[in-house]
């Protein structure tokens, strides 16, 4: 008898856990009410993880899968090889792709940016496979590529086979690695040129044209939204992925395998009210003040005031104040001539006595060094 009530009491204790493990409790503290499989919340600047449930659990994300085919192109406008006005060749393998598109005729040329702006707003797998074999010569090369660059960005738990998102058993990712190339993809303004429009269209070369309208409902119905990526298959079930911002804190929310198309923006949501409500931003480092005054030796300005040359901020629960010290390594003077940022010394930025964060110090003008004539001058006036 004793035996069996140990075994009832194991049992009882083992059911939450494997409840948790499936998806059944979003989370241990009950702070969001989710029903999806996977879902996290991060801090865009910082990488700081706010919420998780499941976060590295291996699940399709269906056409989530073309942020990666979006920030690869991204990289290649960033590289001089693409312009909105480069003229792609369309096939006849691109033209029909299933599932979503934007119905792009075969061995016709449209713009890189019509078809970089099908993928960002429709999702359109024809637009995207038109932008992969341009950029690779295939898609098939195009993929090695994406998971090239997903290894590159830490995105352990993620394996692409298509550029797409269709269904294929291979492919794979997680919450985690989803929020890492979002936040890659907001850094480029061009995405956001196209991320927060509504309603388009695309105008075939024939003048057929087709309306474009943006899968990410949050777009238009949560106030700072601006950007994500839906997704939705029988095996991801309905998925998404977005980005919002207020009071200078930009937030990143990823659900996978919500029962439906409602429920996904609902949750992501959740997530986001979750973390405007409870957390702020609290800059660190500010990039526009001046962090001290250096005297110069040898120059026609006898002090210089010195700039970090990028801000850092994290994430804090409101009403506590962020544990970091920041400590300086310059020179009490620096010489003449300087040209703007030039790198005069470094702030060091520490948690508990870790260092977390290094940044360059930095000069934002020019300093020209004394003439000889100048130094003349000096001589006589202090004589």
């Amino acid at each position: 008898m004793k035996r069996f009530f140990i075994f009832i009491l194991a049992i009882c204790l083992l059911i939450p856990c494997l409840a948790g493990g499936m998806g059944l409790t979003a989370s241990a503290e009950g702070e969001v009410d989710l029903t999806c499989k996977s879902a996290c919340l991060v801090d865009y600047a910082s990488g700081t993880m706010l919420y998780s449930h499941n976060p590295k659990l291996h699940l399709p994300i269906a056409s989530m899968v073309k942020m990666m085919t979006i920030l690869l192109t991204l990289e290649e406008f960033d590289k001089g090889t693409l312009t909105e006005d480069t003229m792609i060749t369309t096939s006849e393998n691109a033209s029909g792709m299933g599932g979503s598109q934007v119905f792009i005729d075969p061995y016709v040329e449209y713009s890189a940016g019509d078809m970089l702006k099908s993928v960002i707003i429709s999702s359109a797998n024809d637009a995207s496979v038109a932008l992969a074999e341009h950029i690779s010569g295939s898609e098939k090369a195009f993929v090695v590529k994406m998971n090239e660059r997903a290894k590159e960005l830490g995105m352990n738990d993620t394996y692409y086979v298509n550029c797409t998102g269709l269904p294929a058993p291979e492919q794979y990712s997680c919450a985690q690695d989803c929020a890492i190339v979002l936040k890659e993809v907001a850094e480029h303004e061009l995405y956001h040129k196209y991320s927060t429009i509504w309603m388009d269209e695309l105008v075939h070369p024939s003048g057929r044209k087709t309306e474009l309208v943006n899968t990410n409902r949050l777009i238009r119905y949560y106030d700072g939204c601006d950007g994500g990526k839906t997704g939705s298959t029988n095996e991801a079930g309905c998925c998404l992925s977005a980005s919002a911002k207020r009071n200078n804190m930009r937030l990143i929310s990823v659900v996978i395998g919500a029962s439906n198309s409602q429920t996904r923006f609902n949750e992501c949501t959740k997530l986001f009210n979750y973390g405007f409500a409870n957390f702020e931003s609290k800059k660190i480092v500010d990039s526009v003040s001046p962090v001290m005054n250096l005297q110069v030796s040898k120059g026609k300005s006898e002090n210089v005031d010195i700039f970090a040359k990028e801000d850092f901020a994290v994430v804090v629960k409101k009403g506590e104040k962020p544990n970091y010290e920041v400590t300086f390594e310059n020179p009490k003077r620096i010489s003449a001539p300087t040209k703007e940022n030039d790198v005069v010394g470094k702030a060091i930025i520490s948690n508990d006595g870790a260092v977390v964060k290094e940044i360059d110090l930095i000069v934002k003008n020019d300093i020209e060094g004394l003439s000889l004539k100048d130094c003349f001058d000096k001589v006589v006036v202090g004589w």
